[in-house]
């Protein structure tokens, strides 16, 4: 990609500006870190709060009255099961994770899908993605009454990540009480287009319609927030601003990265990518029946999961220290016999967990020691050939070191996703 390609988000320049080290990401420049560093970064989401410039994400919406059918064949997600133990419907308001795959059931790339209206959708899908998720669709469609826009760099984007969020963007909205009112986990209030009727549903203190989500990738509560982007730099200096005293602190993807990790979140085309979707800990997005011998609809990719010759898996894993190696071809994965069975998807520090008394311990558990101050333990996502069980050892080897693992069902504990907005506030 030559310099007259590579995409600029809105707020390039104040990252600029504001000394961050920048990156090519996704077909953007994007901010890695600021001078603050990101290891700090990282903690302000656990102790505060951390905003990320996520502009760089594409937005595709899906509008008629065949978005539901065309989704329902294209999308992972059972969108007509898929809410709660009972497995209700989506409804307008509500979000669901899911995947695009192709024929081999191999991942195009993951996404939310939001329903904003009954015929009306929401995808968002990572950068770079907009123009190849949204032709799949208009080749899926045929007959179907369906509108499909790709919206990409039409969309202005910022999260809001950290257990002070809710409180800072309550000095900036015009109705914080109605808007936080019973606003649960993967659910949203709002939109971002100025002409359209469901702006009204929330407004900035200066009159900005936004779109504001309890999602995020970080694994703590917060919000994504959408707007047009011609607001995104006034809003994004508002939010700075109403959370001076909160701890809030701007954030790039190396914090990004490492805190995805830790709450054991995929990236795509590195921890999901050209193979099949299955014998994950995503397997939430899949319409997996009750004794999970099937799946509850068809679609895309579907037979291929189903039959599947020789499977692979793909486990967390945490380490004993901070030290990491470099996901690559040369770096592989070998059981507690010496044998190879597998790659490192991917491997990075999160600097607020450590271990005491073998158990993991994160920066912000109730529960943690007096004094405990974390120095960060190397953790990510490994695939191989063998199948394996938590607390099972395995060993990375790059070109460097070579260090050792434990295969684990989750990495960060005590996060603050799920939790309820009212404690939050």
């Amino acid at each position: 990609m030559n310099e007259k390609q590579i995409k600029k988000t809105p707020l390039h320049d104040w990252h600029l500006k504001h000394g961050a080290n920048m990156a090519v990401f996704g077909g953007y420049e994007m901010p890695l870190w600021y001078p603050s560093g990101a290891k700090r970064e990282h903690l302000a989401v656990l102790s505060g709060a951390g905003m990320f410039d996520t502009s760089h994400m594409a937005v595709i919406m899906v509008e008629g009255s065949g978005a539901l059918a065309l989704l329902h064949a294209c999308f992972t997600k059972n969108l007509d099961a898929c809410m709660g133990k009972d497995k209700t419907p989506l409804v307008p308001g509500r979000c669901a994770y899911g995947a695009f795959l192709d024929d081999l059931g191999h991942v195009r790339d993951d996404s939310i899908v939001s329903q904003v209206a009954p015929e009306m959708y929401m995808i968002v899908v990572n950068a770079g993605m907009g123009e190849e998720i949204a032709g799949y669709l208009k080749d899926r469609a045929g007959g179907l009454d369906v509108e499909i826009h790709d919206l990409t760099d039409g969309v202005g984007k910022m999260d809001i990540q950290g257990p002070m969020s809710a409180r800072i963007l309550a000095k900036i909205l015009r109705e914080p009480e109605a808007v936080f009112d019973r606003m649960v986990y993967f659910s949203f209030r709002g939109f971002f287009d100025d002409d359209s009727p469901l702006a009204d549903a929330v407004r900035l203190s200066d009159g900005t319609p936004v779109m504001l989500s309890r999602t995020g990738y970080t694994g703590e509560f917060g919000f994504e927030i959408f707007m047009n982007p011609d607001h995104i730099e006034r809003v994004w200096k508002m939010a700075l601003e109403a959370g001076k005293d909160s701890g809030l602190t701007v954030c790039g993807l190396a914090a990004r990265d490492s805190l995805r990790t830790g709450a054991v979140l995929p990236l795509s085309h590195q921890d999901i990518g050209p193979w099949p979707f299955i014998n994950n800990p995503w397997s939430f997005a899949l319409p997996f029946n009750d004794d999970r011998t099937g799946f509850t609809k068809k679609f895309t990719g579907d037979e291929a999961l189903r039959n599947i010759e020789k499977p692979e898996y793909t486990y967390p894993f945490a380490g004993f220290d901070l030290r990491k190696v470099s996901p690559g071809d040369s770096t592989v994965v070998t059981d507690s016999g010496g044998s190879r069975i597998g790659a490192v998807l991917t491997c990075v520090t999160d600097m607020a967990i450590g271990r005491v008394e073998g158990k993991i311990c994160s920066a912000a558990s109730p529960d943690r020691p007096d004094g405990f101050n974390p120095k960060g333990l190397s953790c990510g996502f490994v695939r191989v050939t063998k199948k394996l069980s938590g607390g099972d050892t395995v060993e990375l080897k790059d070109d460097r070191r070579t260090i050792k693992v434990v295969i684990v069902d989750d990495i960060r504990p005590d996060r603050t996703a799920r939790r309820a907005i009212k404690n939050m506030l």
